[in-house]
């Protein structure tokens, strides 16, 4: 075990149960990714608006192309105006550039730009129309029940939206058909055109085996986040969606992922931790 395991465990065992019970999003739910055991839920099938979560949908039938040879990853693609204008997170596209596509997945990955996430939809689907259709029959494929995508990006769209537990399905399945996904979501800094950006995974670097996977915030979610970490051969998997805070997201996040590697096998005592009942 390294020092900053056992530092984050020691903190862990510090906290009293009522702030462990206290988890300020509306929505929650922690997997054991390689038992696929549900450790801890929370409203896990409550219709939330998936903000940015929605670009890992993106990238998922992106990398599905990539793998069946229609598309290479350094294929150089135009943005138009249109793309470039695309509104709320942004990687700074211009109209008339060619970007490679390995760039524009970083951007959507790192810094949720909506401008990539456009690019990549219209270079994939043919049309946003196209692509949203394919986004909603993928995700009736991995079995994700609660879920309908209205555009690639995540922004506001009336009737988009999905559940905690969907976005843990669509996780999984994601990184099972791609686990070199992970390159795109691990990149703690983004710099494209001198501009330089730190992932909007706040958990990466701060957590001890965090390595991906998507934040998403609008004013209807709340804020999300989709967190992976491994430590020696076990992986977990949290999703917290409609968080007040960002920070308050980020240590939601944080405590399931210490507590779940903490009891991997114990999906009891997960529960009563963070339901704040303190053991006999």
């Amino acid at each position: 075990m390294t020092s900053a395991v056992l530092v984050c465990l020691i903190l862990l065992c510090a906290l009293p149960c009522r702030s462990l019970a206290a988890m300020p999003v509306r929505a929650a739910i922690l997997i054991n990714m390689d038992t696929g055991a549900v450790l801890y839920a929370k409203n896990a099938d409550m219709a939330i608006p998936p903000a940015s979560l929605t670009k890992v949908m993106s990238m998922f039938l992106a990398m599905d192309q990539i793998r069946a040879g229609k598309i290479k990853v350094e294929e150089k693609i135009r943005i138009t105006p249109e793309m470039a204008s695309v509104g709320g997170s942004s990687m700074y596209l211009r109209a008339g550039e060619r970007v490679p596509l390995s760039q524009l997945l970083t951007g959507m990955a790192v810094v949720s730009g909506n401008d990539a996430a456009t690019a990549v939809s219209r270079r994939v689907g043919g049309n946003e129309r196209q692509f949203v259709r394919a986004m909603n029959e993928k995700a009736k494929a991995v079995g994700m029940q609660r879920t309908t995508f209205k555009n690639p990006t995540g922004l506001p769209a009336a009737g988009q939206k999905t559940t905690a537990r969907d976005m843990s399905t669509m996780a999984r399945a994601y990184l099972r058909a791609h686990p070199s996904a992970l390159r795109y979501h691990n990149v703690p800094l983004f710099t494209y055109r001198g501009r330089m950006t730190r992932n909007t995974n706040a958990l990466l670097g701060q957590v001890p085996g965090v390595n991906g996977l998507k934040t998403g915030w609008t004013v209807a979610s709340g804020y999300n986040l989709i967190v992976t970490a491994q430590r020696g051969k076990t992986r977990m998997l949290a999703v917290v969606m409609g968080g007040t805070s960002r920070v308050g997201r980020d240590n939601a996040a944080r405590r399931l992922i210490e507590v779940g590697f903490r009891y991997p096998t114990s999906p009891q005592k997960v529960q009563q931790i963070f339901s704040g009942k303190r053991r006999r």
